[in-house]
């Protein structure tokens, strides 16, 4: 079935480690959100439409719906009530789909919480990022660990049962006893599940600029180095498998029953299509795959008509495909089975992979157990290194 992406692009205050298409647009009032809005539901409503163009399949069910940002928690009753009719105007969603809304906490006002529970919304994801209040108010988080804490029990009190907290290791001013103390909170909150990031300062966000030029902004001589990232990183995996939320993918963990159903949409190469500013998509067709994304400028995005201009459309082929399943596959803790991958893509391609996964066990990056292969420990801290190894040896045609 399919997944459904919603982007929201608006936020209260942009975070100085932020490289999103995303910004401070004014309110839930604001002409330019209802602009947006509109927008969107233009183009959910043409959706099947512009795939058969592409000439890609577009399945009719969905299962899972994610609306990101961005703050997405900042639209109103009325505006969500207008993009959830669009979309069951276009498409069946199960009773039973997951749909999750990312939120940051202390900016979910009660009528537009109370329409989102009974639109179906069932799963919400907490930017916390750190639980230290002088870390969160550094990178420019309005919140504090009080406001986060009743936030994640109001959730409770309304009925839901699935919340992430998303934690980033390597913030300026953060310690090593500081990072402790957020993932304790984490697992004292009892939260079925939690994101964990590595901080990377992008060059175009406030803070990656105030370091190229080598400025005392936003905390910047405090930032960790990439080792300390990467301990702080090891330290949590440990912690939070320790407190029984188990790592199922490389940034994410969860008890038992609750990893992300959209999200794993995106490491099987399952089909979802995103709807908003920068929504990326993927869908099936009859050579492998097709990809496209939206423009991630707001102002070009604003004036397109319900047409809306073709994107840019990337074929998948069988080549890249196999990458692709490759790739994503191991960034899951599961794996990939080699006899799966050889059934849908060949054996060529995977007698061409099999040096090189070879070369990775011997060197500890990635471990097998018959047909199956994950990455250890150390290969997902080193995750990029994997695969560009395995692109270096995978044949190209």
């Amino acid at each position: 079935m399919l997944g459904v992406y919603i982007s929201v692009p608006f936020c209260k205050a942009k975070c100085s480690y932020c490289n999103f298409a995303s910004g401070v647009f004014g309110g839930p009032g604001s002409d330019r959100m209802e602009r947006y809005v509109e927008r969107v539901c233009a183009e959910i409503r043409s959706a099947r439409v512009r795939t058969t163009e592409m000439r890609a399949e577009l399945p009719e069910q969905v299962d899972t719906v994610f609306f990101g940002g961005g703050t997405p928690s900042l639209l109103s009753a009325g505006q969500m009530r207008r993009l959830f009719a669009a979309l069951r105007g276009e498409f069946k969603v199960t009773a039973d789909a997951e749909v999750t809304l990312e939120c940051a906490p202390g900016q979910l006002g009660d009528q537009t919480l109370d329409e989102l529970l009974r639109l179906g919304m069932n799963r919400v994801s907490f930017g916390v990022q750190s639980f230290v209040d002088a870390e969160a108010s550094a990178v420019g988080r309005l919140h504090t660990r009080a406001m986060c804490l009743a936030e994640i029990a109001r959730m409770r009190a309304a009925g839901i049962a699935e919340i992430n907290v998303d934690l980033i290791a390597g913030l300026p001013r953060q310690t090593a006893v500081s990072w402790r103390e957020s993932v304790d909170v984490a697992l004292g909150s009892a939260v079925p599940h939690v994101s964990v990031y590595m901080l990377e300062v992008d060059e175009d966000s406030r803070l990656g600029r105030e370091l190229l030029a080598h400025g005392t902004r936003y905390g910047v001589e405090s930032v960790a180095s990439d080792d300390e990232t990467a301990e702080r990183y090891a330290e949590a995996c440990a912690w939070l498998e320790s407190g029984g939320v188990m790592q199922y993918e490389i940034s994410n963990f969860a008890r038992k029953g609750h990893a992300s159903r959209h999200n794993r949409k995106y490491w099987r190469r399952e089909p979802y299509i995103g709807f908003g500013l920068d929504a990326h998509s993927m869908l099936r067709c009859d050579d492998d795959a097709v990809r496209w994304a939206n423009t991630d400028e707001l102002a070009r995005y604003e004036v397109q008509d319900s047409r809306f201009e073709s994107p840019e459309v990337e074929r998948i082929g069988r080549e890249q495909g196999f990458e692709e399943a490759m790739f994503l596959g191991l960034r899951m803790n599961e794996g990939v089975d080699l006899e799966e991958l050889r059934s849908e893509f060949g054996e060529e391609l995977i007698h061409g992979a099999v040096a090189a996964l070879d070369d990775l066990e011997e060197a500890g990056l990635v471990e097998r157990e018959e047909s199956r292969v994950r990455l250890t420990a150390r290969g997902r801290m080193v995750s990029n290194e994997v695969f560009s190894r395995l692109l270096v040896e995978t044949p190209v045609g």
